[in-house]
């Protein structure tokens, strides 16, 4: 059963049905669900709205859609980062990769069923050098744009939770960018080097 305590995402393949059977959980707690295929810019404004809207008792947002736009990812940040009174949000998609690392960062996560299994990265963040960078993203280079963001999502997930390394703001920025970068087809190669750059400058940085 979903209990309402501040926000969280939920990865279901079934967001949809998902969404109506929270909804009737939740009962009599007032829910509002936005389920859309492709959820957009116009449609986090509409939240926001809804969100703003006073209430005297608890009311919880569900967001359900098989993408989120980057744009209505950083239009939703502020609100994630802090609800107004009595507002709960929950965001349901298919894959965890669909939002940005600074989305996830603002939610608690779980997932319907197992856990997604992240290939482990043979490159040791820690004590990153310039060799050791350039030979690990020549293995990748090649990668297509589906290949390359499971890529950069296990890359993430390597930083965090294998090497349990805590990510400055740049960092986990350059994430962020790495996905919409991606997105608008950028070359691999760059985008890997950006991301890993901050991480090599970390590093001297620190020594």
């Amino acid at each position: 059963m979903f209990t309402p305590s501040g926000g969280s995402i939920l990865i279901t393949e079934h967001f949809e049905e998902k969404s109506l059977e929270i909804e009737q959980e939740l009962l009599p707690l007032r829910c509002v669900r936005f389920i859309r295929e492709d959820f957009k810019i116009e449609d986090a404004k509409e939240v926001i709205s809804e969100a703003y809207k006073s209430e005297s008792q608890m009311k919880t947002l569900i967001l359900g859609a098989k993408s989120f736009t980057i744009p209505a990812q950083n239009a939703l940040l502020k609100i994630l980062e802090e609800p107004p009174p009595n507002i709960v949000f929950l965001l349901l998609a298919p894959n965890k990769s669909t939002f940005l690392p600074t989305v996830r960062s603002r939610l608690s996560l779980s997932q319907e069923h197992s856990e997604k299994h992240h290939e482990p990265i043979s490159l040791t963040l820690r004590t990153l050098d310039l060799s050791g960078m350039f030979s690990w993203i020549k293995e990748h280079e090649k990668f297509k744009k589906h290949e390359a963001k499971e890529l950069i999502e296990h890359l993430f997930y390597h930083a965090v939770h294998v090497e349990g390394l805590s990510l400055t703001t740049v960092q986990i920025e350059g994430f962020d960018k790495a996905f919409r970068l991606i997105e608008l087809n950028a070359r691999v190669q760059n985008v890997l080097v950006m991301i890993l750059m901050n991480f090599l400058k970390e590093v001297k940085r620190v020594r």
